[in-house]
């Protein structure tokens, strides 16, 4: 049974083309071997790594290129940063210089002002008002009070040469100026702080105006008594000119302040300074001004001069002696 078993596994072997493989027409490069599968894998793996190079050098070449081009605008910001500052400063220039000939521009209204208008305020300065019920106008421009300080100036500096005052290495210039404009300046700011104080209504400027048209009189009473050397006459001129002046500026605040107590005080201390002040100019400025000089630069001491000298008289003896003895020794 074995035999007829295997017979008839051997007739099926023979006999069956389809179950029978000749190994020698089986090709090689089928792909079904792992050596092949290995090579795939491997060249696979190195296009993969190719890949991974290539990718890498692009990001690279990428990160490159935008550190440079963050360069390029970290620069341009710094270059536009500097512009803007550069431009910031010039308009700040620009804007200081155009600011300060504003400045000059609103002072000129203060100082507009025709010959014939100031002539006319020199005059009015001088005559008392009437009419205290209602305000009085006040000229607010500074050209005319500016002139009177700058000639009240120029008599100061005129009585000083009239009354014999010695000058050396030096000048009464600044001191004339400081006096003058001291008191125009100073007083001018306690008046109108005083105003202030009693509720007159009144501004800085009108105030400056005020007192300054109110030096007229001082102006003329100082050159007529620094001509003509008179204290009878600086008495008259002090009461009638600079009372006459005084009173015009005291009548102007009082039309201008409410409160009897309030006009007291504020005419009162304005007509004690203003009338003080000629007294002082007069009689004490020049004596002030000669310590000063002598405390700066020493006593004036007066110039060297040439003293005559007696010379003795001689007898006759002793000068027939001397004549014998030199024709002898000749």
């Amino acid at each position: 049974g074995t035999a007829a078993d295997w017979g008839g596994f051997e007739d099926n072997m023979q006999g069956g083309g389809s179950a029978v493989i000749d190994m020698e027409n089986m090709d090689d490069t089928s792909g079904s071997s792992f050596e092949d599968m290995g090579e795939m894998h491997q060249r696979m793996k190195e296009e993969e790594e190719e890949e991974a190079e290539a990718e890498g050098e692009a990001g690279a070449a990428e990160e490159e290129d935008g550190e440079f081009l963050g360069m390029k605008g970290l620069r341009g910001q710094l270059g536009r940063q500097v512009a803007d500052q550069m431009w910031q400063v010039g308009k700040r220039q620009a804007s200081r210089a155009f600011s300060l000939y504003a400045n000059i521009d609103i002072l000129r209204p203060y100082f507009d002002v025709e010959p014939i208008q100031v002539r006319a305020r020199l005059l009015e300065s001088m005559i008392p008002v009437k009419m205290v019920n209602f305000p009085q106008k006040i000229a607010g421009e500074l050209y005319g009070p500016l002139m009177l300080v700058f000639t009240l100036v120029a008599i100061l500096l005129h009585g000083m040469k009239t009354s014999d005052t010695i000058i050396r290495e030096g000048t009464l210039m600044g001191t004339a100026i400081g006096t003058c404009f001291g008191y125009w300046l100073g007083v001018s700011s306690f008046i109108y702080f005083l105003a202030y104080l009693c509720n007159a209504q009144i501004t800085m400027v009108q105030m400056l105006s005020l007192l300054g048209y109110g030096l007229f009189g001082h102006c003329i009473t100082l050159f007529v008594t620094y001509n003509i050397h008179f204290h009878s006459l600086f008495y008259i001129f002090w009461l009638v000119v600079g009372g006459l002046s005084t009173l015009r500026m005291v009548a102007v605040l009082v039309s201008r302040t409410v409160g009897h107590t309030q006009r007291l005080i504020l005419c009162g201390t304005l007509a004690a300074l203003h009338m003080l002040f000629l007294l002082y100019l007069h009689f004490a400025y020049h004596k002030v001004v000669e310590g000063i000089l002598d405390t700066l630069e020493g006593p004036n001491m007066p110039p060297f001069q040439r003293v005559a000298r007696d010379i003795p008289v001689v007898s006759n003896v002793v000068l027939n002696t001397t004549a014998k003895a030199i024709a002898l020794t000749l």
